[in-house]
């Protein structure tokens, strides 16, 4: 336990926060930036003579359970979570399962790409934000039930999978090799969540393909610059496939574009039409 750092860290969280941030009033003669200790210790669940012990770097070592409320009281991000559990000496605990919350930054940049199709995968390959247009490619994950948005469900294990085609073959076979080293790298990662455990287990029983793909432990980096949809409205579109990794929060942006001025391009300026009309379509 770092003490001294441990409080400066603190102290510098602590000054940065309004009253008006956590819900609090102002209040007459505030002489100092940010909130009192008092006012952290009240919103830590903590006594304010064991808050100020650990800012004046004479208090003994926090319990995960004080960590979890100077964290919430602080506001702290997940860096700067991990951050003080080490200057406490209690490295933090591994999160329970993938994130699935999006940064709004991430949420924007989908809606800023009307002509590229767009989403966001959780580490268990779960559709947690898409674009417009990548709903028209692919299908609006959003009208679906949440366990039916995983990607790998949909492409592996759905019945109306193989009336789809997402990919080529060449190209799902790729797919599933990619999908496979991710997915066992997620379960390594998160052993104790229930969701990525059952998905493994779906998957394996319910797909001979995919189980031949997990029993292959092939974790080599396969890049696949471009994928082959075979759309049923407008056919086989070859796309640029670009996958951004936000490593804060186990996720990935993946971006599909077309070559400026190639049929790819006229196609998917035709599906984002045909995606807008079906939207308007009764029932």
């Amino acid at each position: 336990m770092d003490r001294r750092e441990l409080a400066g860290f603190l102290r510098s969280r602590r000054e940065r926060i309004t009253p008006a941030d956590v819900g609090l009033p102002a209040g007459p003669r505030r002489r100092t930036p940010g909130l009192r200790r008092e006012e952290v210790a009240q919103l830590a669940f903590i006594s304010t003579e064991y808050y100020t012990r650990l800012e004046q770097a004479r208090g003994p070592r926090p319990s995960r359970e004080v960590l979890a409320g100077l964290t919430r009281a602080l506001r702290l991000s997940d860096a700067e979570r991990a951050h003080l559990h080490y200057l406490a000496g209690a490295p933090p605990a591994p999160p329970p399962g993938p994130s699935r919350e999006v940064r709004p930054s991430i949420l924007d940049l989908l809606r800023r790409l009307p002509h590229a199709a767009a989403l966001v995968l959780s580490a268990a390959y779960e559709v947690i934000a898409h674009n417009d247009l990548a709903a028209a490619l692919l299908e609006d994950f959003s009208a679906l039930p949440r366990h039916e948005r995983n990607f790998l469900r949909r492409t592996f294990l759905d019945s109306s999978a193989g009336e789809r085609q997402w990919y080529s073959r060449s190209g799902m076979e790729i797919f599933g090799r990619t999908a496979a080293r991710h997915l066992r790298a997620a379960a390594a990662r998160y052993p104790d969540d229930p969701e990525v455990a059952a998905l493994v287990k779906d998957l394996l029983a319910g797909s001979a393909e995919f189980a031949r793909l997990w029993a292959a432990y092939d974790m080599s980096v396969e890049p696949a610059p471009q994928k082959t949809f075979r759309h049923p409205l407008i056919g086989p579109i070859t796309l640029n496939c670009d996958v951004l990794d936000i490593a804060d929060r186990d996720q990935r942006v993946v971006i599909y574009t077309a070559d400026p001025g190639s049929p790819a391009e006229e196609a998917l300026r035709l599906l984002s039409v045909i995606g807008i009309q079906r939207l308007d379509v009764p029932g």
